[in-house]
């Protein structure tokens, strides 16, 4: 099999020859896997990741405010000073519940897709889809700041039907523009958990995002196109809404705040699971051999029959040491 063909196996939920695997790492650990390898290609090489997924942010569209200050296509600075991967927000463009005077991006700037083709000549052998990152409660909160937003939910919520009714328009537009492409998946990001339950709660959750979510996760499906998402936290008590607004692959699937053998015997055979690696135990803290074992019995139990693929439940983080991320290379080449 191809590792496209690995995943989409997996995906159908079947039992694909070996079990797909993605690992994606944040800066840290990337400098830690160069420093060894000694390039870039050699990294590439050892991670053998099956998944390409690229975003449809327009090039240039972030610009450094001040050093370390990264200013967004939205108009949101990111401190990036300890952080490097994401940052922290430091400024609110919505301090008065209103759009008024506020523009949004142009979704479907021609820019944005201008590097899609050369991105799908790169990875003929892989799965390769589309990332729309802080795709609904993110992009609100950061718009308008996290307190803010939650008791908009209460004392505006006509306010936060037409901030989010703005995101998801422009997301249904982007991925209008993503799907002019041969493309298998698109992948969206938006946290609603903390580590034990949402952070809305699973009420306004379902008052506010499921409605639009189930537009824009429809929008993928009617196009025969995979449904990935990512919402980091303790978020099982909508897994029955997600199913049935059209998710196919939940991530990260974190096993600090689920039961992922019960959530794959009670959810696996309509929905697949991407993730399940411990990233708050094993990988940081775990010795080699229990960073190998905890691999193995993911491959042998969650993988099983399909539906799921391989990844730590984040990207790999700077407290993870070299020898325990070789530690899960070696465990997953030993598949193969």
């Amino acid at each position: 099999m191809t590792k496209r063909e690995r995943v989409l196996t997996a995906l159908r939920h079947k039992q694909p020859d070996k079990c797909p695997h993605n690992i994606g790492l944040t800066y840290p650990a990337y400098e830690k896997l160069l420093d060894h390898f000694g390039a870039k290609e050699k990294v590439d090489e050892a991670l053998d990741n099956h998944i390409a997924t690229t975003g449809l942010t327009a090039e240039g569209a972030w610009r450094e405010a001040k050093p370390g200050y990264w200013q967004d296509e939205f108009g949101v600075i990111w401190d990036r000073t300890v952080d490097r991967d994401i940052g922290n927000v430091c400024n609110c463009m919505l301090p008065n519940p209103t759009l008024k005077g506020y523009q949004f991006p142009n979704p479907r700037d021609p820019r944005r897709t201008e590097r899609i083709p050369a991105h799908i000549q790169r990875y003929p052998q892989r799965l390769v889809g589309f990332d729309i990152g802080f795709s609904l409660f993110e992009r609100a909160w950061t718009l308008r700041g996290m307190e803010n937003l939650l008791l908009d939910m209460i004392e505006n919520p006509g306010f936060v039907d037409e901030l989010l009714d703005a995101i998801c328009e422009f997301n249904l537009a982007l991925i209008e523009e993503g799907l002019k492409f041969p493309v298998d998946s698109f992948q969206f990001g938006d946290d609603w958990g903390q580590q034990h339950g949402m952070i809305m709660g699973a009420p306004l959750w379902r008052r506010f995002l499921r409605p639009r979510l189930a537009r824009m996760y429809g929008a993928v499906r009617k196009a025969g196109k995979f449904v990935f998402i990512h919402s980091c936290g303790d978020v099982k008590e909508v897994f029955p809404d997600l199913i049935e607004i059209g998710v196919n692959v939940f991530n990260p699937f974190q096993p600090e705040v689920m039961d992922v053998h019960w959530m794959k015997k009670t959810y696996g055979d309509r929905m697949s699971f991407y993730g399940g690696l411990s990233l708050q135990h094993t990988l940081p803290y775990g010795t080699t051999a229990q960073v190998k074992a905890e691999v193995r019995d993911l491959i042998n139990t969650v993988g099983h029959d399909g539906g799921y693929i391989l990844s730590p439940c984040h990207s790999v983080t700077k407290d993870v040491p070299l020898e325990n991320m070789l530690a899960m290379l070696e465990a997953i080449r030993e598949q193969y």
